[in-house]
């Protein structure tokens, strides 16, 4: 396995992260279950940048799952709604704030976003001739 949970979170860059809509704002809380013990993370969401710290502190949203669960979230292995239809998370709060989890976790290697497949096709239109045919 590659990127443990606790070690993405700690190397997580608190940067602008485009993908983050402006306007949306929150705090998660991630319970992140293993060894007989509770690690808890506090993500502080705001004007697209995101602040991480260890703490137990009331959230919007607390997320919580085992220990294997985020990691392989961290990996880009499972992805959030997988592992909610599959009741391997729980969730409680303000469900709007999920989609900020899904979008600061990776996705799967070599993923690529629908917009990019789509201006992909629509240039592998445009090659084609007036009779079909490509140049």
């Amino acid at each position: 396995m590659g990127t443990t949970a606790a070690q993405y979170l700690q190397q997580f860059d608190a940067g602008r992260r485009a993908n983050l809509a402006e306007t949306t704002a929150g705090t998660l809380r991630l319970d992140i279950r293993g060894d007989g013990c509770t690690d808890h993370w506090y993500l502080t969401v705001a004007d697209q940048h995101v602040q991480i710290n260890r703490s137990a502190d009331d959230a919007d949203l607390v997320v919580r799952a085992d220990r294997t669960i985020f990691d392989q979230m961290a990996n880009g292995e499972m992805h959030l709604a997988t592992a909610l239809l599959r009741n391997e998370l729980v969730v409680q709060g303000d469900l709007r704030l999920l989609t900020l989890l899904r979008r600061i976790f990776p996705g799967p290697a070599g993923a690529r976003h629908p917009r990019e497949l789509g201006r992909a096709a629509l240039e592998g239109r445009a090659a084609v001739d007036d009779r079909g045919v490509r140049p």
